[in-house]
């Protein structure tokens, strides 16, 4: 399960857009309608028309990301971003890809995308847990050249 940034993300976080530390970070679920665009795809009204819907155990929006962290490996020049794995108990839910957003800004169109992962077929829990569990490494590692 490899996440993926969206191209605009690090420009929006330099233009103090996205703060992940402070800002409200949430993650949604999207059906395989959706076709991830890194370059264009910029704010979450690029994406909410294929989250998930009816599904018991999911609220529109996503799940807010708990403790995040923001760190620098000087060892390997790499900014890591990371949170606690995130469950929908009780769910049924079918899902193809994840979207980490900045749920902070007031609307959809002022949201900024973060980063996706596709997770490379519909998952599915029925009754159960749905859960993402974040690599070991981080949800994001961005290489400083």
């Amino acid at each position: 399960m490899a996440s993926k940034l969206y191209g605009q993300f690090l420009q929006k976080a330099l233009n103090k857009e996205v703060d992940f530390d402070s800002d409200t970070i949430k993650v949604a679920l999207l059906t395989s309608s959706y076709s991830p665009n890194q370059d264009t795809h910029d704010y979450y009204d690029d994406v909410n028309t294929f989250e998930v819907s009816g599904a018991t155990g999911y609220t529109a929006g996503g799940i807010t990301l708990s403790s995040k962290t923001s760190t620098y490996d000087s060892a390997n020049n790499v900014i890591i971003l990371d949170a606690a794995d995130v469950t929908w108990s009780s769910s049924t839910i079918t899902a193809r890809y994840a979207v980490v957003y900045d749920d902070s800004p007031a609307t959809n169109g002022t949201k900024p995308l973060i980063g996706y992962v596709d997770f490379g077929s519909d998952q599915s829990s029925t009754n159960g847990n749905f859960t993402i569990t974040w690599d070991a490494t981080g949800i994001v590692r961005i290489t400083v050249a």
